[in-house]
């Protein structure tokens, strides 16, 4: 029994003895169906490297490594990296074939050089329109189409002025970024800039978000309850920080729950997860956080006490404070089950007059908790 895509059972189809069978839909069933299969001689075709996004990372969730024999091929990422003579350790590679556009996103740096598979020939135009509105628009656009194959093609145009069509549907996309005066470029550092952020106030302010984000110290693979998030600002740089790490945002308000859905596609992590209830009823049911941050609403009765009791054993509990009623919250938990506070006051310069003076913003008293 011979598995594969349509196209795949058709190119193999003079080499084919056996049966065949094209994947269902959902894909699920497919794999039920090769499972079934045990102890039986199965072959499932797939292209280039079955292991980066492909059905391989599927089959092996499954199957022991053991009892499957792979074979690879180039991928088009190297197949592409041949053509132009990039060096591939030196090159960014991401899958956006089924998956959201906006994860190129991050990656938005002049000099980087960005290799993106397409999910089809609707793909490169919908790039290039994304790099232009970005202020991305100078970048060169290289499409890579049908690599290794007869009629493979490779045209190179400026974002800008993308005008590429009938792009056959298997491509990748090579970016050469270039960014233009005021470009949506995202820092590498905590703490990005406010006016990044769609917002109507209800912001962890630049400063304060860097010292919150240290911390609650993301790890590898952990997941932070946003409690209160208002633009989101937390859990999205949360999430920027590896791409192995995962955010619920938990929002009383269903504007600010909108705001917070357009701000995660803005940067780039449109799988931020959002919540739209009030804590503490709002966190039932809910997978188990690594860290939980304390924004707005933590005054709340019963917060507090429902986030402490649903945190992992040796997570991180971080909670803010700007109102005296909070603050007294805090205190009362620090004395009760230690943990550290410090009080935050930042300063910025502004007018005063012709001259200029510091006006100082409102200060926050923070508490940061290790759970036993």
């Amino acid at each position: 029994m011979v598995f594969g895509g349509t196209r795949h059972l058709d190119l193999m189809s003079p080499l084919i003895t056996g049966e065949t069978q094209a994947w269902l839909s959902p894909f699920e069933k497919s794999v039920e169906t090769v499972l079934a299969r045990q102890g039986k001689p199965t072959v499932v075709l797939a292209s280039g490297d079955p292991f980066f996004y492909g059905v391989g990372v599927t089959l092996s969730r499954r199957i022991p490594a053991s009892e499957m024999t792979v074979i690879p091929a180039p991928s088009s990422f190297s197949l592409a990296a041949s053509r132009l003579g990039w060096p591939l350790q030196e090159t960014t590679v991401l899958s956006l074939h089924g998956r959201p556009i906006d994860l190129i996103r991050p990656h938005l740096h002049t000099g980087r050089k960005i290799l993106a598979l397409t999910s089809d020939g609707k793909g490169p135009a919908d790039l290039a329109a994304l790099l232009q509105g970005s202020g991305f628009g100078s970048s060169e656009l290289t499409v890579l189409e049908a690599l290794g194959g007869p009629h493979e093609r490779v045209s190179r145009q400026i974002a800008a002025d993308f005008t590429l069509s009938g792009i056959n549907d298997l491509n990748i996309c090579a970016v050469e970024v270039k960014a233009e005066a005021g470009a949506r470029i995202l820092p590498l550092s905590a703490g990005l800039p406010d006016e990044l952020f769609e917002h109507d106030g209800q912001i962890t302010k630049r400063e304060i978000r860097a010292i919150t984000l240290s911390a609650l110290a993301p790890r590898h693979g952990e997941l932070l309850w946003d409690i209160g998030a208002g633009s989101g600002s937390i859990g999205i740089e949360w999430m920027l920080a590896d791409p192995s790490l995962r955010a619920i945002a938990i929002e009383a308000s269903a504007e600010r729950a909108a705001r917070i859905r357009r701000n995660a596609a803005n940067f780039g992590v449109p799988s931020l997860a959002i919540v739209e209830g009030e804590a503490p009823t709002a966190l039932s049911g809910l997978a188990a956080p690594d860290a939980i941050f304390i924004g707005g609403g933590g005054s709340d009765a019963g917060v507090l006490e429902a986030a402490i009791s649903q945190l992992k054993s040796g997570g991180r509990l971080v909670a803010n404070a700007v109102t005296t009623e909070m603050e007294a919250l805090l205190l009362a938990a620090q004395a009760r089950r230690g943990g550290s506070l410090i009080r935050i006051d930042i300063a910025r310069a502004a007018p005063v007059g012709r001259m200029t003076g510091w006006r100082p913003a409102m200060p926050v008293t923070q508490w940061s908790w290790v759970k036993p």
